[in-house]
């Protein structure tokens, strides 16, 4: 839900007007409802709004508190903001609008910092208080809402997406080695504070940051996955693990249905999505939107899963939308997808998300998805090698990573390179940490709080907000990943992955949903890049922009150009596609 920015100088010059503007059009697809910037000498916000909760203008952004001094930009959604809000004004705050926005000025006022331990929902926002001259900003505890960092002296500037803190100017583009290093690796992972540009920094999940006047600030990570057993579950049955399951990922799906407009589901067909559907109907809910996209096929390989996807539909009667691109209209949507990433992504299914979300915004305004899911509760063929490995990070890495250290030094121009491997430092220092029992409880964690904030949730977020559509993720409500961080890994790993979210599905959805090869969001005409596709990614690393900036030795490109179907990665990525997308990404930005 909508999209924030802003400037603050903490050396008191004004904030500038004009950069403020261009960042806040530059969100104004994340929030196409409303329009909103606040000037206080040294201090400016600006907000887009998407209306979703309390759709009067009492609720809109900036949102000032004349009262308590506060001016704030909120992107998200509290889901538990009724009942903060009641709890509040039995400590006597008095509220002059019905949403959430609010909550969070009264909640900071009367719990200060602590207040982020008691939001249920994705969030980020940023409040400056007027007497102190104090900033605060924090970011929901997986990251599902995104915020961006350029600091230049004095001068700090924020925005919900890294191409609208390039369209305010002034901004060091020069290419970070380690940010690189970690996009060609981690198979396009960039965890913060990296991003690919040496002056944009992400700001981290599950963090709060107090900013004083003078510029001095401090963090405090409010939230951490526990990641091992308790005694008390010793006794617990696979059973007990499912029904718990069970209940409370209901209770997930349950809140994030609080909206004032209806609610619908993106569909794929499999169990995650299949499930969330299944709920929804057991809580009562009637005229249910699902919606479900195909691509053509190419190489011999399927590009839809409309036979699961209609089975659900189907079956809950839901008012099911069904979208089959063709090539012809994949290759339109190219562009605008490459412009919607806030950084770049490899995922072939970025550009389903956005057709997908080009067509459900035409419906609805909301929907709940399946992401999350297999990084909660071990989706991914990576995570049962880990059950016996000796060498944790090694296993991992030779899963998950794209390419070795080694191997990237002859693939990178030198100037490019960062000096150490700093992805597998990345690993083996997740991995260090402690509150994880076994080295798939380590990878569980490294995947959930790291590669999903910049992987899938990110796609989500980019794709859908491109087309001003908001996307809940139930299987990241905190609650329930807490619940699976105390899981056994067995019963995760069982049934070839998720295993207790299997037999948690079975009491609710049809069994041929469940007992199914593990689907993916299928776009074969990106993985084997021919046709059309290949000379599109050719003039793109062969113009002159590309030459000029040498990113890769021109030896790799030629190679990859001249194979482009075989060049896969461990994860079964198109070697071509990664190195095109970060070409097309930095000129559609102009760097």
């Amino acid at each position: 839900m909508c999209g924030l920015s802003g400037e603050i100088n903490h050396d008191g010059r004004p904030a500038d007007a004009d950069a403020l503007q261009r960042m806040t059009e530059a969100l104004a697809p994340r929030g196409p409802d409303g329009a909103g910037i606040v000037l206080r000498g040294s201090v400016g916000l600006g907000h887009r709004r998407l209306k979703i909760i309390d759709l009067s203008e009492k609720a809109q952004q900036p949102m000032v508190d004349p009262e308590l001094g506060i001016t704030l930009v909120f992107n998200g959604c509290l889901y538990n903001y009724p009942e903060l809000r009641q709890e509040l004004q039995g400590l006597g705050y008095r509220f002059f609008s019905e949403g959430d926005t609010e909550v969070i000025i009264k909640a900071w006022k009367a719990w200060g910092e602590t207040c982020v331990d008691r939001f249920k929902g994705m969030f980020a926002f940023v409040l400056h208080e007027r007497d102190s001259g104090r900033t605060v900003m924090a970011r929901d505890r997986f990251g599902i809402k995104p915020l961006y960092l350029a600091e230049k002296g004095k001068r700090l500037r924020f925005a919900s997406t890294l191409p609208a803190l390039l369209a305010a100017g002034d901004i060091d583009t020069t290419i970070d080695p380690v940010g690189l290093h970690h996009y060609m690796t981690f198979h396009a992972v960039v965890p913060p504070p990296h991003t690919l540009l040496k002056g944009v920094k992400k700001f981290p999940p599950a963090t709060i940051r107090v900013i004083e006047a003078d510029g001095t600030a401090r963090d405090r990570i409010y939230w951490r996955a526990d990641m091992t057993r308790r005694p008390e579950d010793a006794g617990l049955t696979a059973e007990d693990w499912r029904d718990q399951v069970l209940a409370s990922l209901r209770e997930a799906v349950k809140r994030r249905m609080v909206a004032d407009v209806p609610v619908g589901v993106l569909l794929s067909g499999g169990v995650d999505s299949s499930l969330i559907v299944g709920l929804l109907a057991e809580l009562g809910q009637k005229d249910l939107m699902t919606f479900s996209v195909g691509f053509e096929a190419a190489n011999g390989e399927k590009g839809d899963e409309f036979a699961y996807s209609d089975l659900i539909a189907k079956h809950y009667g839901t008012n099911h939308h069904q979208i089959f691109v063709p090539h012809a209209r994949l290759m339109e949507a190219l562009p605008g997808t490459i412009a919607a990433m806030s950084e770049p992504m490899v995922s072939y299914d970025n550009v389903g998300f956005y057709l997908l979300s080009q067509e459900v915004s035409k419906h609805i305004k909301v929907v709940q998805s399946g992401q999350g899911a297999d990084e909660i509760f071990a989706g991914y063929h990576w995570y049962p090698p880990m059950l016996e490995t000796t060498d944790p990070v090694e296993t991992y890495a030779k899963a998950f990573f794209d390419r070795s250290h080694a191997v990237l030094k002859t693939q990178l121009n030198g100037a490019y390179m960062a000096d150490t491997d700093v992805s597998r430092a990345l690993v083996e220092a997740h991995f260090a940490q402690g509150r994880a029992d076994t080295p798939v409880d380590k990878a569980l964690r490294l995947d959930s709080q790291v590669m999903l904030a910049d992987d899938p949730v990110k796609r989500v977020d980019n794709m859908t907000m491109a087309w001003g559509l908001e996307a809940r993720v139930p299987f990241l409500d905190h609650e329930l990943v807490e619940l699976a961080g105390r899981i056994p890994p067995e019963h995760k790993l069982a049934q070839g992955g998720k295993g207790v979210l299997k037999e948690a599905a079975r009491l609710v959805i049809p069994s041929e949903v469940i007992d199914r090869k593990k689907g993916y969001f299928p776009v074969p005409a990106l993985k084997y890049i021919q046709g059309p596709y290949l000379e599109m990614v050719r003039e793109t690393l062969t113009n002159q922009a590309s030459r000029d900036r040498g990113l890769f030795n021109r030896s790799y490109l030629d190679a990859l150009l001249a194979d482009p179907t075989h060049r896969l990665t461990p994860l079964q990525g198109s070697e071509l596609w990664q190195v095109a997308v970060l070409e097309m990404w930095m000129q559609t930005h102009g760097l």
